[in-house]
């Protein structure tokens, strides 16, 4: 945007900025240089930071300038457990309700969206919100949907625990009286034997997950703005980076096909690591082993790059995070589990592992400790747990000293409390124990487990780490397990890098690292801690390019193609419902239908009483 009093220099071409973003409160993430007012980039790196008048004279006839009007500038933010890859596939076909704040709401976008979808495509709603964050504090009936939706499919997708279904998509499913309840499943059926459109994670999720995956999908053009479209949501949360965890229904490599073509030809808005994880059980060791001959960690470049296996190696080693169950038994997995690892550490690929309780994590450390008799643990590979909520004392002990990590998500926000109901609030206060993991010196990342739980709103994990409460708003985390808002960016900026052997290029804001920003809505480091989950970037940068531009800035990040098909939720609706949208939404909803009610009292039309705003789906 055009800056008064900043007048190009005669300098030489080669030393002026691509971008210099000015006027601003500058978080840089590093010790020795904590704060600037000016930063500015060039081929794509942080070419020097300092105040205004420091970096003047890099300002030359091809500088874009920005005023970031004494707002906040972060290093741009990195989600270092997020589904990206397979969310960008389906973005587009997603009716969002994350930060929907009331159940009547949520519906009447349902509704909505039914009088627009196409015959034979389906409404879903997959993830990123919980019963708590309504009003109501409670989930939909299936009558509800059935109410809103008469004839189109809707599968709604509720945390890992169930997924509800109306009449049309229980059809469109197959689901009749004669269907089997998978294995770790349950159909729920009326007293008349017929499946109700209620399913329950028993507590495997596949149940979910494959129902879901009957729905219809998009073609490969689609796909790819699907994906653009998908990147640029994160981008708009100040993201520019994200550790992508791989996950069932995420094939390799037909499933990345997309963004390795947006890559190639320079469309990615979001640098992405990526995991390869088997599909299928009992061929894990045959895809694993196929795999390293195919390919190596490191491959690729800043913007997409192979990172290693997981999130898992072996079905047969994963442990289900379904709190509203008791925590599954396990098998006997450790055999197949050990070729597994042996595999890929004699092969110099590093791995991740999700596993959300203790029991799970002993074990799995004891067949680490028997392979570091061999010397290969710790041997350079870098290898890190997931989720680890109920992981001891001990185990972050063994952990250590065998050279792993831990990435950490705020799946309590939105499972926290069906996790204190089972499992007590003394065991919910440490769940998981951030604090004690820093404390012993361990590599620690934050992320979001999006999209099929948590949001991929990474304000409202960051909530969580400085308050430890629910996105409704309960107390798990006493202060001792809480962490101070810049230990927070430092887990979801060079956390990330970390985990991807970058943290020498990227996470901070350093005179030739990475030049990723955002400029912040409002001020995380100093507004109330209530705010930080509406914060939003207002210009994101990565590699010196605006990949997401709002506000003032509008118009000056880059194009992408319109939503496609027409009929998306997310052409009608967006992504992420912000709280400050939403009242606006309402505001003028409410506005306009009292106007037009005065307007029908003033003509005789309709008795001078107040509106019900009776929602019809509510009377059923």
């Amino acid at each position: 945007m055009p800056v008064a009093g900043l007048v190009p220099a005669p300098r030489q071409e080669h030393a002026q900025a691509d971008l210099l973003v000015r006027n601003a409160k500058v978080f840089t993430g590093d010790p020795d240089r904590p704060e600037a007012r000016a930063v500015a980039i060039r081929d794509g790196r942080v070419a020097a930071l300092g105040d205004d008048h420091d970096l003047a004279h890099l300002v030359g006839p091809g500088t874009k300038v920005v005023d970031a009007l004494g707002r906040r500038v972060i290093p741009g933010l990195n989600d270092s457990h997020l589904h990206v890859i397979r969310g960008g596939l389906n973005y587009v076909l997603e009716l969002r309700w994350d930060g929907v704040r009331s159940l009547r709401h949520a519906l009447a976008m349902l509704r909505e969206q039914a009088g627009r979808t196409p015959k034979g495509q389906w409404i879903r709603v997959v993830g990123g919100w919980t019963a708590e964050q309504f009003a109501e504090r409670r989930m939909p009936t299936v009558a509800e949907l059935n109410a809103a939706a008469p004839d189109t499919p809707v599968f709604v997708l509720h945390l890992y625990q169930s997924a509800l279904m109306n009449r049309a998509a229980v059809r469109a499913a197959g689901f009749t009286r004669d269907t089997p309840d998978p294995r770790g499943g349950q159909i729920v059926r009326g007293r008349d034997g017929e499946p109700n459109g209620v399913l329950l994670a028993a507590p495997s999720a596949l149940i979910l997950y494959s129902t879901l995956a009957k729905a219809p999908t998009l073609d490969e053009a689609d796909k790819r703005t699907s994906t653009r479209h998908y990147l640029r949501e994160l981008n708009r949360f100040g993201l520019t980076s994200a550790v992508d965890a791989a996950g069932g229904f995420q094939n390799f490599p037909d499933n990345y096909a997309t963004v390795v073509d947006l890559a190639r030809s320079g469309e990615l808005s979001l640098r992405i690591a990526y995991h390869l994880f088997p599909q299928t059980a009992g061929q894990e060791l045959a895809d694993l082993k196929r795999w390293t001959e195919m390919v190596k960690p490191g491959d690729g470049d800043e913007w997409l790059r192979l990172n290693g296996a997981g999130e898992n190696l072996t079905w047969a080693a994963a442990d289900f995070e379904n709190f509203s169950e008791p925590r599954p038994e396990l098998g006997g997995y450790e055999p197949e589990f050990e070729r597994a690892v042996r595999l890929l550490l004699t092969n110099g690929w590093g791995f991740r592992l999700h596993a959300t309780y203790d029991e799970t994590i002993r074990r799995d450390l004891a067949v680490f400790e028997k392979l570091a008799a061999e010397g290969l643990f710790p041997g350079g590979n870098r290898w890190l747990f997931d989720h680890a909520e109920t992981v001891s004392a001990d185990s972050l002990d063994r952990i250590a000293a065998l050279g792993g990590a831990v990435s950490v998500q705020n799946r309590m926000s939105f499972q926290g409390t069906a996790f204190r109901d089972r499992y007590g609030a003394e065991a919910a206060a440490h769940a998981p124990p951030v604090r004690a993991m820093l404390d012993r010196g361990l590599t620690v990342a934050a992320g979001t487990d999006a999209t099929r739980v948590s949001s991929y709103n990474p304000w409202v994990a960051l909530h969580w780490l400085v308050t430890g409460r629910t996105v409704g708003g309960t107390a798990l985390h006493p202060a001792g397990n809480r962490v101070d808002r810049e230990t927070a960016l430092d887990l979801y900026t060079r956390g990330g890098a970390r985990l991807t052997g970058e943290q020498d290029v990227k996470g901070s804001l350093r005179d030739g690292w990475y030049g990723d920003l955002a400029i912040l809505s409002d001020d995380f480091l100093t507004v109330p801690e209530d705010v930080i989950p509406e914060i939003e970037s207002v210009l994101t940068v990565v590699g010196g390019r605006i990949v997401y531009a709002t506000a003032e800035y509008e118009g000056l990040d880059e194009a992408v193609p319109p939503v496609v098909p027409e009929w998306s939720p997310v052409a009608h609706f967006g992504g992420y419902q912000s709280g400050a949208r939403q009242a606006s939404l309402v505001a003028e909803a409410v506005a306009e239908s009292e106007q037009h009610r005065l307007w029908r009292v003033a003509r005789g039309s309709t008795p001078d009483t107040p509106p019900a705003f009776l929602d019809p789906c509510f009377q059923h």
